[in-house]
């Protein structure tokens, strides 16, 4: 909902699950599930969560599921890919959702004025639907902080959010601005309801789940998960790690309410990948970044951010709520996904460790990316000597390893001997060359790459700094 740590003492506990969802699995190489448990296992380790459960998504398909951690710490119980999770806002996608399949059927449109439904609100003729699921509407967030508040423990009924947050003078004039608010998917929420005449879940269930076999679906604004579920913790800065409390009924609604698998979640991402659920004009105004009045960009869509990280175009989005926090990143044009789900609240590990299973997967998946690797570490290892082969860059790269230049690389890394990690980070075509970063690693010392290499395969570019 909210916005955007493994104890030391406690032993690693792991299962790993690879059954097929509708579609025949390729299961990843043997190292590269290696690759992907490490990047898990070290994140959890360094933020404390005691679990997560993860799905990885490539060619469009589950290509692995595995739990790691444990689910509940006392009684201890593994975590497994059956278990459930909160998702937080990444529910924020499903009612954008829900809203474009109402658009569909004509019931109503992006443009209408919030005062269709809800004419009461706060300049509700001016607001519009799409500035809702935007978070350009100017409506105030009422659940910025990242962690349950005295009131959050007794129930509400969302139209007492609306009351309360919505009947507030806005923050700013309508599409100014962005801000990220919960507020928003509340009232985006009851306009389904209003819209579809049933329940925002079961309107879910009906258009959404069903249709994409996605079983687990459970609603945790109606109460917690089950005992076969992974159990939702919370940690005072370095403290040990102690459950979390449950919010109540009503908080968490359309704007964060929904928990499942992370195999389930992998399959909304697919569907996504394929478009099977809405139309291809819904799909355009779900994943086009909407502009601020001034022209200014937001990265963010309907529901969703929106990106292009290392040339690939990513929809993403966090998640937190009471216990949780979730992270789903979707790379549609390579058909490739990446689900992390932790049961730990007020931590980026899932973001973190989703980041370091993309850069492992785009790694592997280009072809140039070892030569490259291994040309830049040659390269740093010669530096670091006060040597430079010459013949492997240009005329203009050439003048800039003087050897005033090469005299400082020599001095200033030569002392650092070999790194712990030589790591690709990303790609992109610039000014008819490819650009590559990359991360040389030294424990607690990170040094950035950036390089440009020609068509002719010389390096224009060979820059690292701190």
């Amino acid at each position: 909902m909210r916005r955007f740590r493994f104890p030391a003492w406690m032993p690693w506990l792991s299962l790993a699950f690879l059954s097929s969802p509708a579609r025949a699995q390729e299961p990843l190489p043997a190292a590269m599930q290696a690759a992907i448990d490490s990047a898990v296992t070290e994140g959890l380790a360094s933020s404390g969560a005691p679990s997560a459960s993860i799905a990885v998504v490539q060619d469009g398909r589950i290509a692995y599921l595995h739990a790691y951690g444990v689910a509940e710490l006392v009684p201890a119980r593994p975590a497994t890919v059956g278990m459930r999770y909160s998702i937080g806002s990444i529910s924020k996608q499903f009612t954008a959702s829900a809203i474009l399949l109402l658009v569909e059927a004509k019931r109503l449109s992006l443009d209408d004025k919030v005062a269709r439904w809800l004419p009461e609100l706060t300049r509700a003729r001016e607001v519009t639907v799409r500035q809702l699921l935007s978070m350009t509407s100017g409506y105030q967030d009422y659940w910025p902080q990242d962690y349950v508040m005295p009131p959050m423990l007794q129930p509400v009924a969302p139209r007492q959010i609306c009351d309360e947050w919505a009947a507030k003078p806005l923050d700013f004039e309508p599409g100014s601005r962005w801000q990220y608010s919960n507020t928003n998917y509340v009232i985006a929420g009851l306009i389904v309801e209003k819209a579809s005449g049933m329940p925002l879940l079961d309107f879910l269930q009906r258009r959404i789940f069903t249709r994409l076999g996605m079983q687990s679906i459970a609603n945790i604004d109606a109460g917690p998960l089950g005992p076969d579920d992974a159990t939702g913790y919370r940690r005072f800065a370095l403290g040990p790690v102690r459950p979390a409390p449950k919010e109540a009924p009503g908080w968490l609604f359309a704007a964060g309410g929904l928990a499942m698998t992370a195999r389930d979640l992998a399959r909304w991402d697919v569907s996504l990948m394929e478009q099977t659920v809405l139309s291809p004009a819904s799909y355009r105004e779900l994943e086009t970044e909407v502009l601020l009045r001034d022209g200014m960009g937001t990265h963010y869509g309907l529901g969703v951010a929106v990106n292009s990280i290392g040339g690939r175009r990513r929809l993403s989005h966090g998640g937190e709520v009471s216990g949780f926090t979730a992270s789903n990143l979707v790379y549609p044009d390579d058909r490739t996904a990446i689900v992390v789900l932790a049961n730990l609240d007020a931590t980026g590990a899932p973001g973190a460790i989703a980041q370091r299973i993309a850069q492992q997967l785009f790694s592997a998946t280009d072809s140039a990316t070892d030569q490259a690797v291994a040309q830049a570490r040659a390269i740093f290892a010669g530096l670091q000597r006060g040597r430079i082969d010459r013949a492997l860059f240009s005329p203009n790269a050439n003048a800039y390893f003087s050897d005033e230049a090469i005299a400082d690389f020599a001095a200033s890394l030569g002392r650092l001997g070999a790194p712990t990690a030589f790591v690709s980070l990303s790609q992109q075509l610039r000014g008819g060359m490819i650009g590559r970063r990359f991360e040389i690693r030294y424990g607690d010392k990170t040094l950035s790459l950036s390089t440009f290499t020609l068509p002719d395969g010389k390096l224009e570019q060979y820059q690292i700094w701190q």
